[in-house]
């Protein structure tokens, strides 16, 4: 397994930390903001202000470091819980919050956002992300595309094909693996018999990485070197990254201590990855109390602001789906559209 900083924030004798401190500064930025973020995410899902959402503390050394490692042109594919990645490779917040609620708007991508918005359906995004990223060998772009399952989706059959596919291929794809140790209160170990993820790399002909999860530092490095191989012609890469989420698998009604213990819990939150990396950056002079109270005033209010605006957004109609579903109606759709333009204006 990958580590750079152990538990403690102590870098280990087996990887040095390659990244400028802009950079660290950057990603514990990202990271703070993303916990506030997440924490007003699920308020506001408590007092009915927004939909559909799956927490994500405790992935945030996954999901920042391995953004973070990207180049804007690069490609994210992520599933329903990877929403901060797209928002900080682009997406607006506010759209963010309209895609919870459901609001088309939500997944009106900006042009220069190379994204797809979340993939309800487990492990599709795998197969995905492979054309897209076969895409970009085609057209000889020096582009990798990124995508995002957790444990669970590793037993769908979109991760073989995917897999085999861009090996074969040689796509300059990156499938990474976010092992949170649960499919919802599956455990790990009814997933597969197998002794991890990363080794399943090797019957599809490509790199296969483990890499500690709550620790960003080997979460960048990963991804970085996954870029550069990809970019090289070499190939795919398949990163498992160990972690864990700290909270429900969503919203909607899971309750996690009905099939994990609070000894789990507490072991997992010994390893937080804000707690570790800023312990490392304190150490380098790099990160103090008044750095982090800034980033939580930043987060609060431009929260707050992108609340507003997702409110502020007209409230949608039946038409406007129809409207642009495709670009020209279908005869039956034009139906449709019709008779519910005329409800409307009454």
């Amino acid at each position: 397994m990958l580590q750079i900083l152990s538990p403690e924030g102590k870098v280990t004798d087996t990887q040095q930390p390659q990244v400028d401190n802009a950079t660290l500064q950057e990603l514990m930025h990202k990271m703070v903001y993303t916990r506030v973020w997440d924490q007003r995410a699920i308020s506001l899902n408590r007092q009915g202000r927004l939909g559909f959402y799956a927490p994500v503390a405790g992935q945030e050394a996954c999901m920042i470091g391995s953004q973070t490692a990207l180049d804007k042109q690069d490609f994210i594919l992520p599933s329903y819980r990877d929403i901060p990645q797209i928002v900080w490779h682009g997406l607006p917040l506010h759209q963010a919050f309209l895609y919870s609620r459901g609001h088309f708007h939500g997944g009106q991508i900006p042009e220069d956002v190379n994204v797809l918005m979340p993939q309800i359906i487990i492990a599709a995004q795998i197969t995905q992300a492979m054309g897209i990223a076969m895409a970009f060998k085609l057209k000889k772009e020096k582009r990798v595309a990124i995508t995002y399952i957790g444990d669970g989706g590793t037993s769908q059959g979109d991760f073989y094909e995917g897999l085999n596919f861009a090996g074969v291929y040689k796509a300059p794809a990156i499938f990474f693996v976010q092992n949170n140790r649960y499919a919802i209160s599956t455990p790990f170990s009814k997933q597969t018999a197998a002794e991890s993820v990363a080794i399943k790399a090797q019957a599809a002909g490509i790199k296969g990485v483990q890499v500690d999860g709550m620790d960003i530092l080997a979460v960048y490095n990963a991804v970085r070197e996954a870029r550069e191989r990809a970019l090289a012609g070499e190939g795919p890469t398949l990163i498992e990254a160990l972690t864990f989420r700290y909270g429900p698998h969503t919203m909607a009604g899971d309750d996690p201590t009905r099939y994990r213990k609070q000894e789990e819990m507490t072991e997992w939150e010994q390893k937080d990855p804000l707690v570790r990396f800023r312990s490392y950056l304190e150490s380098q002079n790099l990160w103090s109390k008044e750095d982090e109270d800034k980033v939580i005033e930043q987060a609060k209010a431009e929260i707050a602001d992108a609340i507003k605006k997702a409110d502020a957004q007209p409230k949608q109609k039946v038409t406007d789906l129809l409207d642009i579903m495709y670009e020209e109606k279908t005869p039956l759709l034009q139906e449709q559209y019709d008779e519910y333009k005329q409800k409307e204006m009454k």
